[in-house]
């Protein structure tokens, strides 16, 4: 009777040690994929911001004659 007790011990061990591999793989999963979504919406950030910082620049440089908007000489530029 040891001998099978010792069996079934082992069995559940390995059993018991199968499971938390497995949870821990799906763990890492879960990071790799919240890590990609972060780095995406990271990445879009950047681009507004770059975005946004060209469409000022050229904002700035409205005022030469090849401008899409002709000013007018009694208006002041807005900002």
């Amino acid at each position: 009777m040891p001998r099978g007790r010792s069996t079934w011990t082992k069995r559940q061990k390995e059993q018991t040690r199968q499971q938390r591999q497995r949870d821990k793989a799906e763990r890492r999963e879960q990071r790799k994929q919240e890590k990609t979504v972060k780095s995406d919406t990271d990445d879009l950030a950047e681009l507004h911001e770059h975005a946004a910082a060209q469409a000022a620049m050229f904002q700035m440089g409205s005022d030469s004659p090849h401008s899409a908007e002709p000013s007018s000489p009694g208006k002041e530029p807005r900002d």
